[in-house]
């Protein structure tokens, strides 16, 4: 099994900045793709942004531009730098990774959420 913990998050001015953590642990035999959603009251999940082993990232519309997504294979540790939030950018964030463990099939694994909060 893969537990994620997830770290920062927050109360953030709009045009504040604030970085999200979320390392990866257990009995780990590889990770592939890691990433994040968000979700907002009364909206859907939705991808903000992802990032391949190889280090191919993707990132929403919405976010292209101010949120870069970045990880640390030796830690099994995935980061999200968030620039320029706007109250927009509230929400509940996930991460999640899609890993490989001993006695278990490749699948997502999903943190706990962290809330996010842009306003002044």
């Amino acid at each position: 099994q893969v537990q994620l913990v997830v770290s920062g998050g927050g109360l953030v001015q709009p045009g504040g900045s604030l970085r999200l953590s979320c390392a990866a642990s257990g009995s780990i035999l590889s990770i592939s793709r890691m990433g994040w959603h968000r979700q907002a009251p009364g909206k859907q999940r939705e991808l903000v942004a992802g990032i391949s082993a190889g280090g191919t990232t993707n990132y929403a519309a919405s976010v292209q531009g101010r949120f870069t997504i970045s990880r640390d294979n030796a830690k099994n540790t995935v980061y999200l730098q968030m620039n320029s939030l706007k109250p927009e950018d509230t929400a509940v964030y996930y991460c999640y990774v899609l890993a490989l463990s001993e006695g278990y099939s490749r699948r997502d694994y999903w943190g706990q959420g962290t809330q996010v909060t842009v306003s002044s």
